[in-house]
């Protein structure tokens, strides 16, 4: 049986990232509920094949990170290294003088892709990870 109706629940985050949203939803003419509701339906979209998806995958690894944090560019190179078997190209970017961005195209077993997207994130110094798969 499908429950019909709304769900309220509380969220807590800092004044500033709420300040942010709201200034965003306001010019997207949202109102919270709504915005939450696209951000999740993202959510799950984005990050719902990481847990789901099996066989193979084709797609992106876009990461942000701070090159200053020391050992993070030999880390990341290493963990590239372990998963050279997914990975089919790299690039390079110089966003700022402390923040780099690299893309990472990768082909391969989605669970390949997926431990590789989790072993980029788990890094200090690692600001973002964005994994992109297409249909091929």
């Amino acid at each position: 049986m499908v429950k019909r109706g709304v769900s309220r629940i509380s969220v807590s985050v800092q004044p500033s990232l709420l300040k942010k949203f709201d200034e965003l939803i306001e010019q997207m003419m949202l109102d919270r509920s709504k915005a939450v509701q696209v951000a999740m339906r993202n959510f799950l979209t984005e990050h719902g094949w990481t847990y789901k998806q099996r066989g193979p995958a084709t797609g992106a690894i876009v990461m942000i990170y701070d090159h200053d944090v020391k050992g993070l560019e030999e880390v990341l190179t290493d963990v590239q290294h372990a998963h050279q078997h997914v990975i089919s190209s790299s690039m390079h970017v110089h966003l700022s003088e402390r923040d780099c961005l690299s893309v990472v195209a990768v082909r391969g077993e989605a669970e390949a892709i997926q431990n590789l997207s989790r072993a980029l994130i788990a890094n200090r110094g690692v600001k973002q990870v964005k994994t992109a798969i297409v249909s091929v």
